[in-house]
């Protein structure tokens, strides 16, 4: 694989994933209590043997950067990286990235300073552990220009992927972003060629990009060039070269989840917590998920009660209830808090004793889950300062609501807390 150069798009402003991304990119959006969303693919490549790793941002990249420089250190002695490429204004052009493609062919010609066979190109908001050699092989058995990775899909999502329909010979045949209505009907297909089951074909009858392409050096340097108005591979490279060039599929078999909203980010983070076992493991010593190594002490749990629950290191928890929830890095819940269905981030820093006291005695707010607070159905970003007696229940059921004045959001009836926000004692959300 010392001829694959990889390319992570970090996505736009993350939109979908606000107020997670207020202060950060989408990639640095923390993961199962101690992971960045960007540790993934990375990990992903450095377990395939790909070793050359570029990440391209252009919104809050500041901690996406401090993330990558202290966690993937490279010894010099080969040619390895993991770097970050902002977008930037050149005589050229002056614009932000337009697209996925729009952003590659912005830095192309850093690209082709490597020589390299084939470009990867990954997204970083995916939830997944896949083998990027075996991908490349396929690309390169086939003798295919591009390779796209893809997965089977039911009815109830396919209208929010890049649909294909492909040959028995695995060639893609034609492709649609995102279609609704009749054009979705006209995207099914038989899904055995898959090698599904009957049964499996007709619960999952369409073929579903996942985002994930192999190109040929040459070929990608000469679609850009091509169609140097169209901004976006799935939407209008892939599909306006799909007519002269041998695009392949590659089924993926395993898990795999787009977590670009807060729904899915939430549902992805609390399905780790599932018995007896999750859908995604962290557990693989074949294939670890690396990140930044911090040094902290263990967790200490004082008489407390947990269950089905994933605790990050360094917390410190007294007398709480904790339930079928995740907990970041240095955490802290006191006593008679009740935790359940959540996802608490934790903190960058440790509040110390004296200052805690302090805050208390002039009435503020320490860091952490404050004594005798509930939350439920919520995520609670970094730093946040959860007073005592608060109730975050969302008690009148609302789906969405907006509430920035007032440091948190519901977003499908799920309360994010802003990252930094104070919740005041006695507050019932």
């Amino acid at each position: 694989m010392k001829n694959v150069l990889a390319i992570i798009l970090g996505g736009g402003a993350g939109t979908r994933l606000y107020p997670l991304t207020k202060l950060r990119a989408k990639p640095a959006v923390p993961l199962a209590g101690k992971y960045r969303l960007i540790d993934i693919p990375v990990s992903n490549c450095i377990n395939s043997e790909i070793y050359k790793i570029y990440v391209l941002t252009q919104f809050n990249s500041a901690s996406l950067n401090r993330h990558i420089s202290r966690t993937y250190n490279t010894n010099g002695f080969q040619e390895s990286f993991v770097e970050v490429l902002a977008a930037q204004q050149t005589p050229e052009n002056p614009n932000w990235f337009q697209g996925t493609a729009d952003a590659v062919r912005q830095y192309i010609w850093l690209f082709q300073e490597w020589d390299v066979d084939e470009y990867l190109i990954l997204s970083g908001d995916h939830l997944y552990r896949m083998d990027y050699a075996d991908f490349v092989r396929r690309h390169r058995e086939t003798n295919a220009d591009i390779t796209i990775s893809v997965l089977p899909m039911d009815e109830k999502r396919a209208s929010d992927f890049g649909l294909i329909k492909i040959n028995e010979q695995g060639q893609i045949l034609s492709f649609s972003e995102k279609p609704k209505g009749d054009a979705l009907k006209q995207a099914m297909v038989d899904t055995t060629i898959l090698g599904l089951t009957p049964e499996e074909a007709k619960e999952q009858p369409f073929i579903a990009s996942m985002g994930i392409y192999v190109f040929k050096r040459q070929v990608l340097v000469d679609l850009l060039n091509q169609f140097p108005s169209q901004t976006d591979f799935g939407k209008e490279i892939i599909p306006a070269a799909a007519k002269t060039h041998n695009i392949q599929a590659y089924l993926f078999k395993g898990y795999w989840e787009d977590i670009g909203t807060i729904e899915a980010f939430y549902d992805a983070n609390l399905a780790l917590t599932r018995q007896p076992t999750p859908p995604f493991s962290f557990y693989d010593e074949k294939a670890p998920i690396y990140t930044r190594g911090r040094s902290l002490p263990p967790t200490k749990m004082l008489d407390c009660q947990i269950t089905e629950s994933m605790i990050g290191e360094g917390c410190i928890l007294k007398q709480c209830q904790i339930h079928h929830s995740v907990l970041g890095i240095r955490s802290r819940v006191e006593a008679g808090a009740v935790i359940q269905d959540s996802l608490i981030m934790g903190s960058d820093f440790y509040q110390p004793f004296a200052e805690r006291q302090t805050d208390c005695d002039r009435g503020e707010v320490p860091l952490g889950i404050g004594a005798n607070s509930t939350v439920r159905r919520a995520i609670i970003d970094k730093n946040a300062r959860i007073g005592c007696d608060v109730q975050i229940i969302n008690k009148d059921r609302v789906e969405e609501a907006m509430r920035e004045d007032l440091g948190f959001y519901i977003r499908n009836g799920i309360v994010v807390v802003f990252k930094n926000a104070v919740i005041p004692d006695n507050t019932v959300i």
